[in-house]
């Protein structure tokens, strides 16, 4: 593989990689660093967790270092679909961007505006920020894109299926022409093809594997469950699980509703919608990056963009309602070269549905009749009893009387926990 070095990024970008363990290049970054870097227009094609956000990251602010920027005008500009993945950007830049004395700074909905404005009144090199509160402070005349010379587009194709590309088009314009333009998408069709016509110049284009492709590290099983109580208790017995689990739902009152049931037997989970605020979110995505949360419930808006590696076993709970849903689903594990493992509960009701959506996504799934003592249940997916003695809601301290109604629980041979296991989080570039 090819270093950072060999790229030509300066070398007090490469020290701070050094320093985080990081010196070899991914396949994307080999593939379209050089060509960022010599101010060419970039398409990216490849699956979340392959290395994009250094891809862009790094060359933009390469590029821009040496210059001064002034209050409320960035000269980086990068848009992201989700708060969630606008902060994971911030984070993995910051350094490198200290290393040249630039600022990056992430605007996000479900945060006080006027949070923003302060943060906006110091000089600013690199924004990061989810398109509509972008537009927000635009129209508050906080926000000037007249010096952007750089933008950057992650996650284009789920700006797209989130409707956002109205607004980001309305963000474009504001840009000066003649700047470079940096996409990166899952998938390059439909919307996301205009975008690139409208924004772009003679761009060259970089794959890695499609999404299609990416589904190769991972093994896929669909667990025929009979009806819902069966499918119910198969949830709790794959939640208590070992490792970080990602189950999904369809709506926003499925994941409440999971949660609770979930934590009533003792098991240390956290949902994740767009309802919730922006502490609760934040909570719950710390939680599970350092493991002390084992499982995060979410609806697929919530979890797109989310970029957490260990994450072993993604669980459709509810089948997703479109193919390409399921990949992106399954796009949380086997991330940056790991394994891990799909599996999409199916009541008999839903046999015919699942088998359809698996055929449209190109995956070929492992079929299986489980129960929730189903030794393969347990093969699997490392399913066990919970300890049965219930937890508060998240954020709550412990009430008196836990303890009694986890000995009462036991009684009835509801189990014993096993020790909980904190995962240490990768670098995830």
């Amino acid at each position: 593989m090819t270093s950072f070095a060999e790229l030509g990024l300066p070398t007090p970008l490469v020290r701070v990689l050094e320093k985080q363990g990081i010196t070899e290049a991914f396949p994307i970054q080999e593939a379209a660093i050089p060509d960022a870097l010599a101010g060419r227009d970039v398409l990216g094609r490849g699956p979340t967790g392959s290395g994009k956000t250094f891809t862009f990251g790094l060359p933009m602010l390469a590029r821009l270092s040496g210059a001064p920027s002034t209050p409320g005008r960035p000269r980086g500009l990068v848009l992201a679909p989700t708060r969630e993945l606008a902060a994971q950007i911030r984070e993995r830049l910051e350094d490198p961007a200290a290393a040249l004395g630039m600022r990056v700074l992430d605007v996000v909905g479900g945060v006080n505006i006027n949070h923003h404005v302060r943060s906006l009144a110091a000089p600013v090199d690199v924004l990061v920020a989810t398109p509509g509160r972008a537009e927000d402070l635009i129209n508050q005349k906080k926000l000037f894109l007249d010096r952007v010379e750089i933008a950057a587009l992650d996650e284009a194709d789920q700006m797209a299926d989130m409707g956002f590309l109205p607004q980001v088009r309305k963000l474009l314009d504001r840009v000066p022409r003649g700047g470079q333009t940096l996409l990166f998408s899952a998938t390059l069709d439909g919307d996301v093809e205009k975008l690139m016509r409208a924004y772009m110049r003679e761009p060259v284009t970089h794959s890695t594997a499609p999404v299609e492709a990416a589904v190769d590290t991972m093994e896929h099983y669909v667990l025929q469950v009979g009806g819902r109580e069966e499918r119910n208790d198969v949830v709790v017995r794959i939640a208590a699980r070992e490792g970080k689990t990602i189950m999904f739902m369809r709506t926003k009152h499925g994941v409440d509703r999971q949660v609770k049931k979930l934590r009533r037997v003792g098991i240390n989970a956290q949902g994740l919608h767009g309802d919730k605020g922006q502490g609760a979110r934040t909570r719950a995505l710390e939680g599970f990056a350092d493991g002390s949360t084992p499982v995060l419930v979410a609806t697929d808006i919530a979890a797109r963009g989310i970029d957490i590696h260990d994450v072993s076993l993604v669980v459709h709970v509810d089948p997703p309602a479109e193919h390409k849903a399921y990949l992106h689903r399954a796009g949380r594990t086997a991330r940056a070269g790991t394994s891990g493992t799909v599996v999409t509960l199916a009541m008999d009701e839903q046999a015919k549905e699942v088998a359809q959506l698996l055929r449209k996504a190109a995956v070929d799934a492992t079929t299986l009749r489980v129960t929730p003592e189903s030794d393969v249940l347990v093969k699997i997916t490392g399913a066990r009893r919970p300890s049965g003695t219930p937890l508060p809601p998240p954020g709550q301290p412990a009430q008196a009387g836990g303890a009694a109604t986890g000995r009462r629980n036991a009684r009835r041979g509801k189990g014993r926990p096993a020790a909980g296991r904190r995962q240490k989080r990768s670098d995830g570039r």
